[in-house]
């Protein structure tokens, strides 16, 4: 079929025939699609505003996001949302379990219990050896008592260095200083005596042993000096040997008063500078001896420590000296924490 140019006739009914040219009925569809244009467009923005700005669009990434609820580390994955609100209890997932509260407090941080301190609640018994009023009582301390492998003096008189600067006087300032030194670690530290008007001499070396058996010390430590011939000179840790007689039994602690001893002797030697003893021990710093009552009588762990030789004019200089006696006993006190654990 083929359109020509005549106008339409009058008589036609129709205002769009198939027989009108083909201009006049693209105008009639062009009139068309202009009235449904505003209508679509109404009808795309209203179901933009309900569905929101679709994922991608600009105006999506650079709009500001709303306040997220899921706390950092959540389901969601998204660290560091701060909840607008406060965050409602986990509710059930589908499964039926709860959802994750969060990890587990770490050691350390607050809230989580503290460690126990290994120190706390431990007991040690310091032994300042003799006592400045010995020399006074001469009767007293001569008494014999029982130390299980034979019988021996109550107490001894002790030795000074050339000068007159005695054992005991040594002693008891190297204990107090120890026991400042234990306390602030939160031993429990008892002294077998404080010397003074309440304790004019003495104790007797059995009453010395049973101080610290009685309290069921972790520790018991006699702190002394020696007193041989010029030129011997270190320390030397006294342990005791395996007795079995009468009221004196070692057995028990033979083993951990060996162990306490190579603690203080190796701390010692560590923090005072000082070597073994060069006249006993082997070099070893390690005594064993049967004949001390307050070893002997000893049913918890127990040594002695020579910390010098007080007739050796090298040795009596540190042992003289306030700075080395310092040392002399974070030494001791190092190696009872040790023992103990710390």
């Amino acid at each position: 079929m083929r359109y020509d140019n005549s106008p339409p006739s009058p008589e036609s009914g129709s205002s769009i025939s198939p027989d009108r040219p083909w201009y006049t009925r693209r105008s009639t569809l062009a009139v068309a699609a202009a009235v449904l244009a505003p209508t679509c467009l109404a009808g795309w923005v209203l179901t933009q505003a309900l569905a929101g700005p679709a994922a991608g669009d600009p105006q999506t990434r650079a709009a500001p996001q709303p306040a997220s609820h899921t706390a950092p580390g959540g389901a969601d994955g998204k660290a560091g949302a701060t909840p607008s609100a406060p965050t409602a209890p986990a509710s059930p997932t589908a499964s039926g379990s709860p959802l994750p509260s969060g990890p587990p407090l770490a050691s350390g941080s607050p809230g989580a219990p503290a460690a126990p301190d290994p120190l706390a609640g431990r007991t040690v018994v310091i032994d300042p050896g003799h006592n400045t009023g010995n020399f006074k009582h001469s009767r007293e301390i001569n008494r014999q008592v029982d130390i299980g492998t034979n019988r021996k003096e109550c107490d001894t008189t002790g030795t000074t260095t050339n000068s007159g600067y005695m054992e005991a006087e040594f002693t008891m300032d190297v204990s107090r200083r120890l026991r400042t030194v234990l306390e602030a670690r939160g031993v429990k530290v008892l002294f077998t005596h404080e010397a003074g008007p309440e304790r004019p001499w003495g104790p007797c070396i059995d009453e010395r042993a049973r101080i610290g058996n009685e309290v069921k010390a972790d520790a018991v430590v006699s702190v002394h000096a020696d007193g041989v011939s010029e030129g011997s000179r270190g320390y030397h840790v006294i342990l005791p040997a395996a007795v079995r007689g009468g009221s004196a039994d070692t057995s028990k602690i033979v083993g951990p008063s060996r162990t306490l001893g190579e603690r203080i002797a190796g701390n010692f030697a560590r923090t005072t500078g000082t070597g073994p003893a060069n006249y006993l021990g082997s070099g070893t710093g390690l005594v064993v001896r049967d004949d001390l009552g307050g070893l002997n009588l000893s049913t918890r762990p127990k040594v002695f420590i020579e910390c010098g030789n007080m007739r050796d004019a090298k040795d009596a200089a540190l042992l003289t000296s306030p700075e080395w006696r310092q040392k002399a006993a974070q030494g001791i006190a190092d190696g009872i924490v040790g023992f103990l654990g710390g």
